[in-house]
């Protein structure tokens, strides 16, 4: 069998290049190399480059997405994004591919786009029929008075930039008097910020994706942010300031709900590839609201896609396999 060329692309345009650069190096140490030539492209505010087995980085050719190595021009069979932020999760990339005709993992380019607009993400959730907390979208352009805010919303709220991840320039506020710096901090991220009421519960983040056209949902994790924290920000996430626990310690018929809504939004946003799905289970309610969509879901050695891969007694090498035998289908 003729090995696939498989263009890894990671970096990014933002401040979560950081986390890309983790992800992409353990996807590259867990790729079947019997299986795929793996050739790691880096696109980044300098460029999109490419550095070859001898240490020589060239240009990547944007017409054709393409490399040199050793003399020879190598297009790619697909490409595997291991990026987060723009212009890997927001639809960019997957629109540029497409337009090349080249297959890719994750979402298409509406998914992406959707998804990482996380006020247009809740409410097609919310169309669907699937829980999500009361929410404002305010725009750079147009001010809204923090006393207006908390008239249509119930402290505490979060106010977190709209677009983006890894929870960079997010704040909780429990007072009125601290809105007004927390959605400037907010806006130093981004020009539109989502302001969501705080919903009470467990926090569950759950991995899905599709299989020979069967959407599978991978052992949930349940989030608990130290007493320091009382949310998943960047420093719970990636600093060590919270506990995740895989699988979730978690009653079966709970379980049960937060998998079934997990599919349902992996069906109506017409996912593919792995993503992960964040939800806040209000016990009050007895019911999971959906959080948010990543759709290029953290692949670092700490991850929670890789902690429960594990827990599902499957090598990562095997899922990552899936995911790009997935792309061709």
């Amino acid at each position: 069998m003729q090995k696939k060329n498989i263009a890894l692309v990671t970096g990014g345009l933002s401040g979560e290049a950081v986390i890309s650069y983790k992800s992409a190096a353990t996807i590259e140490k867990n790729l079947d190399r019997e299986k795929y030539n793996v050739y790691v492209v880096d696109i980044n505010p300098e460029g999109w480059f490419y550095t070859d087995s001898t240490g020589v980085k060239t240009t990547v050719f944007r017409d054709d997405f393409s490399i040199v190595e050793n003399g020879q021009k190598i297009r790619f069979d697909a490409v595997l994004i291991g990026m987060h932020g723009t212009p890997g999760e927001d639809g960019k990339l997957q629109g540029y591919l497409d337009m090349l005709g080249v297959p890719y993992t994750g979402c298409d380019a509406a998914t992406s786009a959707i998804t990482f607009n996380k006020r247009y993400a809740v409410a097609i959730a919310k169309m669907a029929g699937i829980a999500v907390a009361n929410s404002l979208h305010l725009f750079a352009h147009t001010p809204v008075a923090a006393a207006t805010i908390a008239g249509q919303l119930q402290l505490p709220v979060f106010v977190k930039p709209n677009n983006g991840g890894s929870s960079i320039g997010m704040s909780k506020v429990t007072g009125v008097d601290e809105l007004e710096a927390a959605i400037e901090k907010a806006f130093g991220e981004d020009t539109q910020v989502l302001v969501e009421e705080m919903i009470a519960g467990r926090e569950f983040t759950v991995g899905v994706y599709k299989s020979h056209g069967a959407i599978r949902v991978l052992p949930l994790t349940e989030v608990k942010a130290h007493d320091s924290k009382s949310f998943f920000d960047f420093e719970a996430k990636y600093e060590g300031k919270s506990t995740e626990i895989t699988p979730a310690v978690v009653a079966a018929p709970i379980a049960q709900k937060v998998r079934e809504a997990a599919t349902r939004v992996y069906e109506v946003f017409n996912c593919r590839g792995v993503v992960r799905i964040d939800f806040i289970y209000n016990e009050t309610e007895d019911r999971p609201y959906m959080l948010e969509v990543n759709t290029i879901p953290g692949q670092s050695a700490a991850s929670i896609v890789p902690q429960q891969v594990a827990a599902a007694g499957v090598s990562l090498t095997d899922f990552y396999s899936l995911l790009v035998e997935e792309c061709f289908a």
